[in-house]
């Protein structure tokens, strides 16, 4: 394993010009990937696609439903009674299953996580990567790559095996430089 510095850019274009100048620093052509990176979900690691088995803002919706489901019946039953003299027991029950399905809807995206509370993703796009054998190497290629017009550089610990970065993982967290 070594230390890896990977920079997002917008363009294919982009990518080949930084692999030129890489390698024109002296750094291994191997040693060197490139590769587009989908978006978040699609990442395809599930045989029926997908990245993850739950969506991680939906962690909580379980029992925010469950608990609106609760409030929303109880609430709809005292509709129901209160609108019994109008609608006869069919109020009651309309009252409860009204109240429970919008109880339950309410509790659910109550309690999803806010796109504020979500922890950062990479975004999709082309990333170029460098194994960095030493310390000089990790600071001249994070000068190369800021140089080039990286839209963000991180730093990572993986092994680039002939041009390919065998164990990049696309749900880890970046470490933004």
């Amino acid at each position: 394993m070594s230390t890896i510095i990977a920079g997002h850019f917008e363009q294919q274009s982009d990518v080949d010009q930084v692999k030129v100048a890489l390698v024109q620093a002296g750094f291994a052509e191997d040693q060197i990937s490139a590769f587009y990176l989908n978006p978040p979900g699609q990442h395809n690691l599930y045989p029926v696609g997908g990245d993850r088995d739950e969506s991680p803002g939906a962690e909580k919706s379980e029992s925010g439903a469950a608990g609106g489901l609760t409030a929303g019946g109880v609430i709809g039953i005292a509709a129901g009674i209160a609108s019994a003299p109008f609608l006869g027991p069919v109020g009651i029950a309309t009252g409860a299953l009204v109240g429970a399905h919008v109880g339950g809807l309410v509790g659910t995206l109550s309690n999803m996580k806010d796109a504020e509370e979500t922890l950062p993703q990479r975004k999709s796009g082309m990333m170029l990567a460098v194994s960095t054998p030493g310390a000089d190497q990790e600071s001249h290629a994070i000068d190369l790559l800021r140089a080039q017009g990286a839209a963000s550089i991180e730093r990572a610990t993986g092994s680039i095996v002939n041009g390919n970065w065998e164990d990049f993982n696309p749900l880890t967290l970046p470490a933004l430089i």
